[in-house]
C-alpha cells in the first residue's frame, strides 16, 4: 500500500510591503545617523584639543624651546597677529613665532606638506629668517615605509641634520655632506628623505618674502 501524498497547505502567504520595508530601513538610518552625528560631536573637540596641543608642542620643539609663542596670519600680504575681526583667519596662511624671556624673536615656526613615497608628508620646521637658517625639524604626520621611509621621524641623526643647516638645503648621498647646507639623505629611504627637503624649501620659496619682511619689522603684540 503506498503512502498517502503530502498536503499542500492553500493558507495565503503574508508578504512584507514594500512600504513596510522602506519605512524600516528609514527609521534604523535615522537612528544610526543620530548615534553618528552624537559620537562625531562629543569626539571632535576632544580630536581638535588634541592636534592643537600636539601642533603647540612641535612648535617648541623646532624653536629650540621659546619662553612664548604667538600666531600670526598672512592677510593682505603681510602678517599679523591682531587681524580684523572680519579676516578669514580660519583659511589663511599663519606661521608661529617664537620669543624669549625677554620678548625678543627667536625664529618662525612654518607647516607645511607634499607628496612623498607613500603619501602626503606633513611637517613643521623652525626658521631663523636673519641667518637663513633651519632651526629643526618635525614630521608630524607620513603614511612611509615602515622601516625606511619612516626614518624620516624615527631617525635621530637624519633628524638632527635640520639643525642649523643653511637654505635652500641641499640633499646629498649619507656621508657625504660637508657643506652648512647638505643633508644627508637616509640609504634606502631617499625619495621620502629627499621630500623633506623639498617640503622645506618649497614652502620657503613660497612665503618667505612675507615672512622676512615680518622679521624686518620685529614682530610686534604681546607674545
Amino acid at each position: 500500500m503506498s503512502a498517502p501524498l503530502p498536503t499542500v497547505s492553500t493558507a495565503p502567504v503574508q508578504r512584507t510591503s514594500s512600504a513596510r520595508l522602506v519605512a524600516t530601513l528609514a527609521v534604523a538610518g535615522a537612528v544610526a545617523g543620530f548615534f553618528i552625528v552624537l559620537v562625531h560631536q562629543w569626539s571632535q573637540p576632544r580630536i581638535l584639543e588634541y592636534q592643537a596641543r600636539v601642533l603647540q608642542e612641535a612648535v617648541l620643539e623646532v624653536l629650540g624651546g621659546p619662553s612664548s609663542t604667538s600666531t600670526f596670519f598672512l592677510i593682505d600680504g603681510a602678517f599679523t597677529d591682531r587681524p580684523s575681526s572680519t579676516a578669514d583667519t580660519a583659511s589663511a596662511d599663519r606661521v608661529y613665532v617664537g620669543f624669549d624671556e625677554a620678548g625678543a624673536p627667536l625664529g618662525v615656526a612654518l607647516a607645511a606638506g607634499e607628496p612623498g613615497f607613500q603619501d602626503v608628508i606633513r611637517l613643521l620646521f623652525g626658521y631663523d629668517p636673519g641667518a637663513r637658517t633651519v632651526l629643526g625639524m618635525k614630521v608630524l604626520e607620513s603614511k612611509e615605509t615602515p622601516g625606511l621611509g619612516d626614518k624620516i621621524e624615527k631617525d635621530s641623526s637624519f633628524v638632527a641634520e635640520f639643525r642649523s643647516a643653511a637654505v635652500p638645503l641641499i640633499g646629498v648621498k649619507q656621508g657625504a655632506g660637508v657643506g652648512a647646507d647638505e643633508v644627508d639623505m637616509i640609504t634606502g629611504a631617499t625619495i621620502s628623505s629627499r621630500a623633506v627637503i623639498d617640503i622645506i624649501n618649497h614652502r620657503l620659496e613660497e612665503i618667505e618674502p612675507e615672512v622676512q619682511a615680518l622679521w624686518r619689522a620685529g614682530p610686534g603684540g604681546t607674545p
